[in-house]
């Protein structure tokens, strides 16, 4: 059988996870008012779980209605629970064997002022916000212990704590943030907010099958970001992200999910595009990494495998038959350099591309063109999907360009 590595099985805590394939947390700007899930959300998720991922993380979950990046972000407060049940009951009935993790986020100072409340650890130059208080965060983090509460009650089979891509969770454990208060300044204040957070939920929600992970961005890409050597450098120095995801280890986090960048910042970093595919070679090197410094049983996810896609993918010095997303993601588990192989962009454009490798359909995998139009759509605050494939995400584009303009994402 092809892919075998792909397709093997693995164990996430006391679950199994019945292939490599993981699916991102893709934000869709689908929902209600509300912040529940639409009909058109539930039919994403479900299928993907029909598409057979081992793993499913939903798309950024926002702890509060108060700060928040999208209009119409999917939310999960006592008045979502109901509503996030159904959803859940719909997609594991769906199937069953695809684990699916809600991913915990609060937006921070890259929250929408035009609809919520922009706060701030530390302003970053051209952003900003009202700057927390101590008594703020302690309030942030009963709301995440409270979701995560609530991801359980609903039958999700964990939580993923959002620490990357410049959201509230990167804020504060960044150098930047260098304020002299309780959760700044020093590594041990800067990781009081991740730390204290995982050691409630695993307290709190006692049930070791239900999985805690975190998604990291082992370098973020400008003078103080996270994975720098100061509050006032961009280079690159790994110690911090290595020691915040072996302190999550140490807390009970059963899987890391890898990534980098800050989308609103260095998007390029975050997700490779057609200009500079190779950018996408950074993030397995960063895999390795997390990989070598974590146990062997805890899982490492690594990112940005969309842009391999059918192998033409305007790489140099190497095959297509080599560079494609399959050959290369199976390469990657064969030697170690990730557990899973994580599909963002790609999940939009064929969410049943696992099956289809089982099946052996190869031939019939629409792969991600990397146009970067479901970034637009996102970033445009419209309901975002494969414009390439689907037919409603391109009218969608259409009226979004008609009524808000052509935003160009990448400037060359």
């Amino acid at each position: 059988m092809a892919y075998e590595k792909l397709l093997e099985p693995i164990k996430i805590g006391p679950k199994t996870a019945q292939n490599r394939f993981f699916i991102q947390a893709m934000e869709c700007n689908m929902e209600d008012p509300s912040g529940n899930p639409s009909p058109e959300t539930t039919q994403r998720y479900v299928d993907l779980a029909k598409g057979e991922a081992g793993m499913i993380t939903l798309e950024a979950i926002t702890v509060t209605r108060e700060s928040r990046a999208r209009d119409n972000q999917l939310t999960i407060m006592p008045q979502n629970e109901k509503p996030l049940t159904k959803f859940m009951d719909a997609v594991h009935g769906a199937n069953p064997n695809s684990l699916v993790v809600f991913q915990l986020t609060h937006s921070g100072e890259i929250s929408h002022p035009g609809f919520s409340r922009r706060v701030t650890p530390n302003p970053l130059p051209g952003y900003g916000g009202d700057l927390l208080t101590e008594d703020d965060v302690a309030h942030i983090m009963d709301e995440y212990v409270q979701a995560a509460k609530i991801a359980y009650h609903c039958g999700a089979d964990g939580i993923d704590l959002k620490l990357c891509h410049g959201y509230l969770g990167s804020q504060m454990i960044r150098p930047h943030n260098d304020r002299n208060w309780k959760y700044g300044g020093s590594w041990e204040n800067r990781t009081r907010f991740p730390y204290e957070l995982m050691e409630r939920i695993r307290k709190e929600i006692p049930d070791q099958n239900f999985l805690i992970g975190s998604k990291i961005s082992a370098w973020e890409g400008f003078p103080g970001g996270f994975g720098t050597e100061g509050p006032h450098s961009p280079i690159m120095d790994l110690t911090e992200p290595l020691a915040l995801i072996k302190g999550l280890e140490e807390r009970g986090a059963s899987y890391i999910v890898q990534s980098a960048g800050s989308p609103s910042i260095t998007v390029s970093l975050t997700q490779a595009d057609r200009r500079a595919p190779y950018f996408a070679y950074l993030h397995q090197y960063w895999a390795k990494e997390f990989r070598k410094a974590l146990k062997p049983e805890t899982v490492v996810i690594g990112s940005n495998f969309s842009p391999f896609r059918s192998g033409k993918n305007g790489l140099c010095a190497v095959t297509e038959e080599e560079s494609n997303l399959l050959n290369y993601g199976e390469w990657c588990v064969e030697n170690n350099v990730v557990d899973m192989v994580a599909l963002g962009r790609q999940s939009f454009a064929d969410p049943y591309l696992p099956q289809k490798v089982r099946e052996g359909r190869l031939d019939e995998i629409k792969y991600c063109l990397l146009c970067d139009s479901c970034l637009e759509l996102l970033i445009q605050q419209s309901r975002v999907g494969c414009v390439a494939y689907d037919k409603n995400a391109h009218a969608e584009l259409v009226r979004t360009r008609k009524e808000k303009g052509n935003l160009r994402v990448h400037h060359t």
